[in-house]
C-alpha cells in the first residue's frame, strides 16, 4: 500500500540578505506590499522586517510596468496584502535572483504522514512537496518514522530504503521511496 506524506510550510520562510542598518542577515516578510505608480508605470515591492532592529527593506517586485500590462488579480492581491501572494513570490526564482536574496526553511515547514500505517514488512511512501522547501530525504525519513539520521543512513548503505532519486543532499521535488524491514 502507498503511504502519501506532505511537506508543507508553517510559515513564510526567513530572507537572508545584510541589513544596512545593523547588519544582521535576516529578514521576516509578513505579506505587506507597497505599490507605488508613476503615470501609467507602477512600482511594486514586498516589504520585510530585519529580525534584530525592525527596518524595513524592499524587496522589488515590478518595476517600471506599465499598468495594463499587470494582470488585474494581481494587483487587487498587493493591495490586500496577500499572505499567499508573498509566499508564491518569495519563492520565484526571478525576484530572488532580482533581489539577491535566499531564504531559510529552518522551522518553516512540517511533515505530514497523514497518520500512515508503517507497521508492515515493506512500506512505500510518496512524498509530495506543497512549496519548494529544500528539505535532506535523509531528514525526512527519520522525522517520518521516527528513527536517528544515522539508523536511516544504515538502512541505505544495507539497500533496505531504495528510491530513484539520490537521498543524499537536498531535495524540493516530489520523490517516492521503498522501506524494507
Amino acid at each position: 500500500m502507498l503511504n502519501n506524506w506532505v511537506v508543507m510550510p508553517t510559515c513564510l520562510p526567513l530572507v537572508l540578505r545584510r541589513c544596512h542598518t545593523c547588519a544582521s542577515e535576516s529578514f521576516r516578510a509578513n505579506g505587506k506590499f507597497r505599490v507605488n505608480a508613476h503615470h501609467k508605470l507602477l512600482d511594486a515591492w514586498l516589504l520585510v522586517l530585519c529580525t534584530t532592529c525592525g527596518d524595513t527593506a524592499k524587496l522589488s517586485v515590478l518595476e517600471r510596468v506599465h499598468v495594463r500590462s499587470v494582470r488585474p488579480e494581481l494587483l487587487d492581491r498587493m493591495h490586500d496584502n496577500d499572505p499567499g501572494l508573498a509566499a508564491e513570490l518569495l519563492q520565484d526564482p526571478v525576484v530572488r535572483r532580482r533581489n539577491r536574496i535566499a531564504l531559510d526553511w529552518d522551522n518553516a515547514w512540517r511533515l505530514d504522514t497523514g497518520g500512515s500505517d508503517q507497521s508492515s514488512g515493506k512500506t512505500d511512501v510518496s512524498v509530495r512537496f506543497a512549496a519548494r522547501i529544500p528539505v535532506r530525504p535523509v531528514r525526512l525519513i527519520a522525522e517520518g518514522f521516527g528513527l536517528s539520521r544515522a539508523e536511516v543512513e544504515r538502512l541505505i548503505t544495507e539497500g533496505k530504503l531504495v528510491s530513484a532519486v539520490r537521498l543524499s543532499g537536498k531535495l524540493s521535488g516530489d520523490f517516492t521511496f521503498l522501506l524494507k524491514r
